[in-house]
């Protein structure tokens, strides 16, 4: 078994990882905690402009960082987005979108929008990377699904089947490409506090009904998400395959 170049089975020394929808939330907190841990990082974000932020933190760790614009909603673009990246030891398939709505409100629009970023356009990038990993012979993918992989939550029915599909879709990957040297796993992040679901954390009453159900009685942060994305990224994890891994304060052990 291969490890980093410091003997550091948790090193991401030399090894080059892609983070989608890394400018903010979950997405900056990881790009920025596999970077400390070594790795050269490319990250992307529906306009280049957005991972300014995210591309200075990366910089003053001393790595380096290449920024791509990417809507990958947009299937038919991904292909000419990350052309002649074939040399990413590790994909983080992150960016993604949520809205909920009653189920019998859901239009083909919404369900479109929501579908095609966090399960269509996280398949496409996928295989426009894997791609490289195959021709070589290795590789990581970690896919972000959802505590909406395993239950259901109301008014969450697109997010949740888009999730649902890629814990499908981790699985189903990692069958058919184990064997050529490419591990695929997931990660099922709880109820986490980011812009993007600042809006629920608002409802006070909502609030503090989630916060009773999550045994270490907090919200998680971005930061909550590095280790096991390090761990997932390198060569401790190299006989874990098909694996989704809940990160959650316990909240899915107590329901």
């Amino acid at each position: 078994m291969a490890m980093g170049s410091q003997g550091n089975l948790f090193s991401l020394e030399g090894k080059r990882v892609l983070v989608t929808g890394a400018s903010r939330g979950l997405g900056r907190g990881m790009a920025i905690g596999l970077a400390r841990a070594g790795a050269e990082m490319v990250v992307t974000a529906r306009s280049e402009a957005a991972l300014s932020g995210v591309a200075d933190d990366i910089c003053a760790l001393g790595r380096k960082v290449t920024c791509l614009a990417l809507d990958q909603s947009r299937v038919q673009e991904i292909d000419a987005a990350l052309e002649g990246l074939n040399d990413i030891d590790v994909l983080v398939n992150n960016a993604g979108t949520e809205e909920i709505s009653p189920s019998e409100q859901v239009s083909p629009a919404l369900w479109d929008k929501i579908v095609d970023t966090n399960l269509k356009g996280a398949f496409f990038v996928t295989q426009a990377v894997a791609r490289g990993m195959l021709a070589l012979g290795k590789g990581a993918i970690i896919n972000l699904c959802s505590l909406t992989s395993f239950v259901g939550v109301p008014t969450a029915t697109p997010y949740g089947a888009s999730k649902s599909g890629l814990l499908g879709m981790t699985h189903a990957l990692a069958a058919e490409w184990g064997g050529r040297g490419i591990r695929v796993n997931a990660i099922a992040p709880g109820y986490f506090r980011t812009d993007m679901t600042e809006v629920f954390y608002q409802n006070e009453d909502w609030a503090s009904s989630m916060l009773a159900k999550i045994p270490q009685r907090r919200f998680g942060t971005p930061e909550d998400l590095v280790g096991i994305a390090i761990f997932l990224a390198s060569d401790a994890s190299a006989y874990v395959n098909g694996q989704c891994i809940g990160v959650d304060g316990g909240y899915l052990a107590s329901i």
